[in-house]
């Protein structure tokens, strides 16, 4: 059984770097396509109150935090358009056909729809090894995507070697980022 439409789940963790090598050699061997993801979680995006006057706040106060919060939001865009465009020349340069996508949405909800949308046939995502409360009160994407993904998941289980010895990117590369973007490339 061959894959031809892989998603590899990218985020701002080392682990990013050997889930895009799988992704890469999984594409190259299978001739498959590659998309690249990453989903800013929607509670990044900071709301203001919808009657600020009620709380007692100025209206100048909540119109400066909304701007801090644009400018915020659109570092984090760049962020990630620099980490998501970086591994697809890195694709692209290996002959993979590539193409990326991020958007706001809670991470593993949006990896599932992202794979339903695209219709993947693996998803392969990392997985940091959270266990008993740590994972109860932080959640973990990885075994959201295990159990409500619509087609196969490979989960890339993190190791210390991982994380200090094979990302290439620079660490400011790893903060958090989003919205609705798609590129591609043959």
């Amino acid at each position: 059984m061959g894959f031809q439409r892989i998603l590899a789940a990218i985020d701002y963790s080392p682990l990013s770097q050997v889930v895009f090598e799988q992704a890469l050699e999984l594409a190259k061997a299978n001739q498959a396509k590659l998309m690249l993801f990453h989903s800013l979680s929607a509670d990044a995006v900071t709301l203001a109150p919808a009657f600020p006057g009620e709380f007692g706040v100025s209206p100048q106060f909540i119109s400066q935090a909304y701007q801090v919060e644009f400018v915020r939001l659109d570092e984090q865009i760049q962020q990630i358009q620099s980490v998501l465009h970086r591994f697809y020349n890195l694709a692209k340069r290996e002959g993979v056909e590539a193409e990326y996508q991020y958007k706001i949405a809670e991470p593993g909800q949006g990896l599932c729809e992202a794979a339903q949308q695209w219709e993947a046939d693996l998803v392969i995502v990392g997985r940091r090894g959270r266990k008993g409360l740590t994972e109860a009160l932080l959640g973990s994407v990885s075994n959201y995507v295990l159990h409500h993904a619509p087609c196969a998941v490979l989960a890339i289980q993190s190791t210390h070697a991982y994380s200090e010895k094979r990302s290439p990117l620079p660490e400011s590369a790893f903060s958090s980022t989003s919205l609705n973007q798609t590129s591609s490339i043959k």
